[in-house]
């Protein structure tokens, strides 16, 4: 939501453009189909947000805006789809922020550059992680530190699922590997949902997950949560602490969905669909359905946005480099 600082901003960025001679016509409706790029199946989280977004800005920002899933590669095909767009406008990308902050320290060559490449137009959401336990962990277990001492005393069972190899779900593992000193191993899957299911059905005993995806299960009592990856407890799941909070000062990871623009884009069409994502972002009934998903609506102006990416890329390098992981295409 925009506090009154932000909307003085925003009335000032309008006047700015007015004085360049932008005004009216800088703000009228693009002439085109406009699209949002999504790198994740449809159906999945991205959607939940890109498609009502796309509702709110249709004949707004352009004569027609839809959605397109170009899957694959985590996420990288569709950055290398709208790198190589014309910067009109007309194609828009949303996407996590793994492939933008944190895929450059794990891939040995990406075909871009997510600094130089595209243009940050905001953040829309923001999502912690949960570290969750389910029937395939014994019941009197319901702390991290029960964890670690069960996991010292059974080697051999302390794995944990994740729905993709390399992404911030499984740093969030390594990194607690690492601090408390024990081992366990990592089991990949193709996504939250089988991975949800092997964990409900106790075929793995805890895994990492999007909060959003087992609160649900938690709030029913059939998962238990052990604690919250973020550096703040999430609003969905209060009564959880954050590893933090249970003695790891140094794992604090959560992830945000966010837009971007082809570069070179001008700066009045980034800052147009800046404002009206914002606008939607402030919809009450949008605001209460995001919440069903674990998701809360963060915006920020492009240039604070552009400050955020390059703080959470410069941010993973040296994690990356503190475990030794690195990804296989």
């Amino acid at each position: 939501m925009w506090n009154r600082r932000e909307l003085l901003q925003r009335s000032a960025a309008l006047s700015g453009l007015a004085s360049l001679g932008l005004g009216r016509s800088a703000w009228a409706q693009l002439n085109g189909n406009a699209v949002i790029v999504s790198g994740f199946p449809a159906g999945g989280m991205g959607d939940n947000v890109a498609r009502p977004v796309a509702e709110r800005l249709r004949g707004r920002y352009a004569t027609s805006l839809m959605v397109e899933a170009r899957t694959g590669a985590g996420g990288r095909i569709a950055v290398e789809y709208v790198k190589r767009a014309a910067p009109d406008g007309l194609t828009i990308l949303q996407i996590p922020s793994s492939p933008m902050t944190l895929y450059p320290h794990t891939y040995k060559k990406l075909n871009y550059d997510p600094l130089t490449d595209l243009a940050p137009v905001c953040s829309t959401v923001t999502y912690a992680f949960s570290f969750t336990a389910g029937p395939g962990l014994p019941a009197e277990i319901k702390t991290v530190a029960d964890y670690v001492a069960w996991a010292r005393a059974n080697p051999k069972l302390a794995t944990y699922g994740i729905p993709a190899a390399g992404s911030a779900l499984h740093f969030a593992g390594m990194l607690l590997q690492k601090a408390a000193g024990i081992e366990m191993t990592s089991v990949a899957y193709r996504g939250g949902a089988p991975l949800l299911n092997d964990l409900l059905g106790g075929q793995v005993p805890v895994s990492f997950n999007v909060v959003g995806e087992v609160m649900p299960h938690v709030r029913s009592g059939k998962l238990r949560s052990l604690a919250i990856t973020s550096a703040q407890r999430s609003p969905f799941l209060p009564e959880v602490p954050t590893l933090i909070e249970q003695g790891y000062k140094n794992i604090a990871v959560q992830e945000w969905l966010g837009w971007f623009l082809p570069a070179r884009t001008p700066a009045d069409v980034v800052l147009r669909l800046n404002t009206l994502v914002g606008e939607a972002l402030q919809v009450p009934d949008f605001v209460a359905a995001l919440a069903t998903y674990g998701l809360q609506p963060i915006h920020q102006s492009p240039q604070e946005f552009a400050q955020m990416v390059k703080a959470d890329y410069e941010k993973w390098g040296p994690i990356v480099r503190s475990t030794g992981f690195t990804a296989e295409d």
